[in-house]
């Protein structure tokens, strides 16, 4: 088989599948510009035949995910850290993608201007690990926290992280299952102090859903 001829698209493909916890080709269809679901499927099938990915059936029902080979890695010129994936986070973490899509093509927000968990760590360095949000966006010059929050934690813990993302950005984006949700009524109550927003996870999925075939 002839090696692969690897053109900037497929190092963008690597570096995106990089930056995010969870990456599937339905999401890297478009957070990497192709032309659609089966031209992606293609070309990741490519990149894994040649060593640059690996692709992952974790759970049963759902998604294959791609991860970056140390191969990949180096093609990218990506911090060389092991990669993980926590199998009772991947629901959480396709959401967390599925949100930063439906953003992008309803408020107009460009890839670029996003910032995910793992780089907000990276960017920290190896000090005392902090809270970050799912990802961060930057607009007309403010930036906004965005949560997926798919389930219940302790009241205190969330009303911590509120405080987190109040002191370090202008505003926050809460995506959640429901909004009659306990979750959502604790949220609710927050926004009398805090500059918080509220996101059904129906309506992210529904419209992601539609837009990528």
């Amino acid at each position: 088989m002839s090696e692969l001829r690897v053109v900037e698209r497929d190092i963008e493909a690597i570096k995106e599948v990089s930056r995010w916890r969870v990456s599937t080709g339905r999401a890297i269809a478009v957070i990497a510009g192709f032309g659609g679901l089966r031209a992606c499927d293609r070309r990741l099938s490519k990149l894994c035949q040649a060593g640059y990915l690996e692709r992952k059936k974790v759970l049963y029902g759902v998604a294959s995910i791609y991860t970056v080979t140390h191969k990949g890695k180096l093609l990218a010129g990506l911090p060389e850290r092991p990669e993980s994936i926590r199998v009772e986070q991947i629901p959480h973490d396709i959401a967390v993608t599925e949100t930063a899509i439906y953003l992008s093509k309803t408020r107009g927000i460009a890839f670029k201007d996003i910032t995910t968990e793992k780089q907000l760590h990276q960017q920290d360095g190896f000090g005392t690990r902090k809270h970050r949000p799912d990802f961060i966006y930057t607009q007309e010059g403010e930036t906004t926290a965005v949560e997926v929050e798919l389930s219940l934690k302790a009241k205190a813990r969330l009303e911590a992280n509120i405080l987190a993302n109040f002191r370090d950005y202008d505003s926050q984006l809460w995506v959640v299952p429901d909004l009659q949700s306990r979750i959502a009524q604790i949220l609710q109550e927050q926004m009398k102090r805090f500059p918080i927003s509220l996101l059904e996870l129906k309506e992210v999925k529904d419209y992601v859903r539609n837009i990528i075939r």
